[in-house]
């Protein structure tokens, strides 16, 4: 009887929890690959290239706080020496790889917005 009142606490804890947390999260525009491969063979108009040059933006921005926090979490756990029986990859190692990849794609979605906008600038003229 405990046991089954103590484990309906835990999920009403945990549901609490999680729905606090999605509160406080901020929804960034996501398209799904379909609809965004779709509005990219389709664009041929200045604001569908301005459409799209600001998506990719958005995506940079998220990319690039993404990779601010992972350098921050790397920073602070290389100082942690390594000890002889330590389990690679390290915490700092797993840290540092998600630096790298969330900066390799915010570089692919900043030159991304370059190229829309550069056609959004020249679907104008």
């Amino acid at each position: 009887m405990i046991t089954k009142m103590q484990s309906a606490i835990v999920c009403a804890v945990g549901v609490l929890v999680t729905c606090v947390a999605c509160v406080g999260q901020t929804t960034s525009p996501s398209l799904s690959h379909a609809r965004l491969k779709k509005m990219m063979s389709a664009a041929h108009t200045d604001g569908q290239y301005t459409a799209l040059a600001t998506y990719f933006m958005t995506q940079e921005e998220s990319y690039s706080q993404k990779a601010a926090a992972e350098k921050q979490e790397w920073y602070r756990l290389r100082p942690i020496t390594p000890t002889l029986y330590q389990r690679y990859p390290r915490p700092a190692d797993a840290a540092r790889n998600r630096y790298e990849y969330f900066t390799y794609k915010a570089q692919q979605m900043d030159a991304k917005a370059s190229h829309y906008e550069e056609l959004a600038e020249s679907a104008q003229k």
